[in-house]
């Protein structure tokens, strides 16, 4: 059978029936190589890891600590709809209108909503506002999981947001969104990323991939001194020599909400039940 129906591939190739198959099969295998399915708990960077791990798992959890999923666990605890936005440019403003929402700025001391990429702008946020967070680092990432359901962590709701995680299944993917180079726009990993993502999985249970496992241990390292070495790191030091350092302060608070920015219509609401 299997000869009969490749018979006219192999005579236009010329390859032999085994030199086909293993073409086959090496396209077939390669992405199983990067996507950490045999293991329950997954951890990649980026993009490229919400491409390879969110199509196979159960959820996926959005770590951008400086600044994207702190503010939209400090926002959406306070009773506000984030609407994520992956582009800086002049389409989020009819993006806002259309969605009849207050528009954020990147990150300025001083905008016309009063709200930004900065943590503390969003600190006193009124329940029911609808904002548009423009992020090319978070709210791309949420934006490009497609059906899989995604929630935003940080060190401010680790616990939490594993917990919940676990309420879809054991297949669970954590991506450390990292920031970008200004030279080249590449993915820079970022350290603040990074424990954050350890932090979430240090919660779960389950069979952690290798890259799962350095998270963890890399935050189990640092856990003692979080906010010394997030100052410390190259992002929160970039944040501080601009004035924002009470944004780094913020970002580095542990397990202090049980707050779970669940994407859902588009954007992200707090579904920790009310009291």
């Amino acid at each position: 059978m299997l000869c009969a129906d490749y018979t006219p591939l192999i005579i236009y190739t010329g390859l032999p029936i085994y030199g086909l198959i293993f073409i086959i099969l090496s396209f077939a295998i390669a992405p199983m190589i990067y996507n950490q399915s045999e293991f329950n708990l997954r951890c990649e960077w980026g993009p490229q890891g919400v491409a390879q791990l969110a199509p196979i798992s159960d959820v996926i959890v959005i770590v951008d600590v400086l600044s994207f999923s702190t503010c939209v666990e400090i926002a959406t605890n306070n009773g506000a709809i984030i609407f994520p936005y992956a582009m800086r440019d002049e389409s989020v403003i009819d993006y806002a209108k259309s969605v009849r929402a207050e528009l954020a700025s990147h990150r300025q001391r001083w905008t016309i909503s009063g709200y930004s990429l900065s943590p503390k702008s969003v600190l006193q946020i009124p329940a029911g506002t609808r904002l548009v967070l423009p992020s090319p680092n978070g709210s791309f990432l949420t934006l490009h999981t497609k059906n899989t359901p995604t929630l935003a962590g940080c060190l401010r709701n680790c616990q939490a947001v594993a917990q919940f995680a676990q309420k879809y299944g054991d297949k669970i993917a954590v991506i450390p969104g990292g920031e970008r180079w200004k030279e080249d726009g590449s993915l820079r990993p970022a350290f603040e990323d990074l424990i954050g993502a350890g932090a979430i999985l240090s919660y779960l249970d389950g069979s952690l991939s290798p890259e799962a496992e350095v998270a963890v241990t890399t935050f189990q390292a640092f856990q003692q001194d979080l906010l010394g070495y997030l100052k410390k790191c190259s992002s929160g030091k970039e944040l501080i020599e601009k004035g924002f350092e009470s944004d780094v302060e913020m970002s580095a608070a542990y397990n202090v909400s049980d707050c779970v920015p669940l994407f859902t219509d588009n954007a992200y609401v707090n579904y920790t039940p009310q009291a």
